[in-house]
């Protein structure tokens, strides 16, 4: 088997999975892109299997301690492991993510379930190449009929794999009504958002909804409505839901629709809308700034939370007394620490003081690697505005 030998501070040495270009001290065995490798120290110790792409800064990514192919077996074992933690944890295995990458032992590999509709991303070469035999693997799961790829995702162009979408098993399923977090969505598998739903956030969205009832709301880069339907649903006494993107706000309306309940949508861009709403002097009980990432890059962590700090500020004057915010950040290159320093800053910037009182995050089916931080993407955290003393 070809490999690489890692230099003698690669992460790799101290149980991280990855293994970056600049970490390689050198390669044997004239391995090919999308090959599987083995990756050995300095010593000539094995230190395990890995996937491998010399396109990709980060070049190799350990599927495994021993030497392993991928082969069906594997991805049937994997498969069968990560179907057995979630049925352990409570998940419901027809609605949740089947596999999540590297912390279930498949780097790149992300399948959610909708019943028997399955969604899978290869986003590294080498599973992209196995994608029909882990298609079919996924097909074998009792009550699973379809099988669609949605791999037009943006990252998929680090690994030089180019975007593609279609049905791997089964025909197109068409257009279903997915249940999630006590609200009804209509979901396109093949041209909807990414997967279909955010399934990382049905927790958050039944958690902060279950303080909803009679306040006045404020649902910030609501997509397809996931806070704001489940807010209404719960009671509140006014939504307003901001989505900049002219799909996603009309899937919104027909989705208020189909949950009988009524959301003031403005297609506007959130950075726009609170400027003016703050000039009007409106004021909500419950704001809501879950924000799609503000970088897919390490090196422009200090723009994003200089972002993060800028959408803080412009939230904190439509907050009335005692009001709630509940915030998230969805870049793994952002920590929990800096996130929350940036909402520090924003809420100093403008001149209101919170207290913290619960820290949120991903849900079971998308469980975190402990040596692999990378897997811990989702962080939150729900504050109510107090008066600075």
């Amino acid at each position: 088997m070809a490999g690489l030998v890692v230099r003698p501070r690669a992460r790799i040495l101290h149980g991280h999975d990855w293994v970056y270009a600049t970490e390689v001290l050198k390669t044997f065995g004239d391995p090919q892109d999308g090959d599987v490798v083995s990756v050995k120290d300095g010593r000539d110790k094995l230190l395990g299997t890995a996937i491998y792409n010399s396109s990709s800064q980060i070049v190799a990514r350990r599927i495994s301690r021993r030497r392993q192919d991928l082969d069906r077996d594997f991805f049937v074992r994997r498969l069968s492991l990560a179907q057995s933690w979630r049925e352990r944890a409570g998940c419901d295995l027809t609605l949740c993510r089947l596999i999540w990458s590297e912390a279930d032992g498949l780097p790149g590999v992300i399948a959610d379930r909708y019943g028997d509709v399955v969604v899978l991303q290869t986003l590294t070469k080498a599973m992209d190449g196995a994608k029909q035999v882990i298609a079919e693997c996924l097909a074998d799961l009792p009550g699973v009929a379809h099988v669609v790829e949605r791999n037009d995702a943006a990252v998929r162009a680090l690994e030089r794999l180019p975007a593609v979408s279609g049905c791997l098993v089964g025909a197109d399923p068409g257009e279903r009504i997915i249940g999630l977090a006590g609200a009804k969505f209509r979901v396109n598998f093949l041209s909807g958002h990414k997967t279909g739903l955010y399934l990382d956030q049905a927790d958050n969205y039944q958690a902060v909804a279950g303080h909803a009832r009679g306040l006045r709301v404020l649902d910030c880069f609501s997509n397809q409505g996931g806070f704001a339907l489940t807010c209404a649903l719960g009671g509140a006494s006014s939504v307003t839901a901001i989505e900049s993107g002219a799909e996603a706000a009309a899937r919104l309306k027909e989705n208020a629709a189909l949950n009988a309940v009524m959301v003031d949508v403005l297609q506007e861009d959130v950075f726009d809308v609170l400027p003016r709403l703050a000039k009007r002097e409106e004021k909500f009980d419950l704001v809501i700034l879950d924000p799609p990432s503000f970088t897919k890059a390490k090196g422009k962590i200090h723009e994003a939370l200089r972002g993060y700090e800028d959408l803080h500020r412009l939230a904190t004057p439509l907050l009335a007394p005692n009001a709630m915010l509940a915030t998230f950040c969805c870049s793994h290159h952002v920590s929990q620490e800096a996130f929350l320093g940036a909402i520090a800053a924003g809420f100093s910037q403008g001149r209101k003081s919170a207290h913290v009182i619960a820290a949120l995050g991903q849900p079971m089916d998308h469980p975190v690697a402990l040596h692999l931080p990378e897997t811990a993407y989702l962080k939150g955290f729900l504050l109510v505005a107090r008066p600075s003393f």
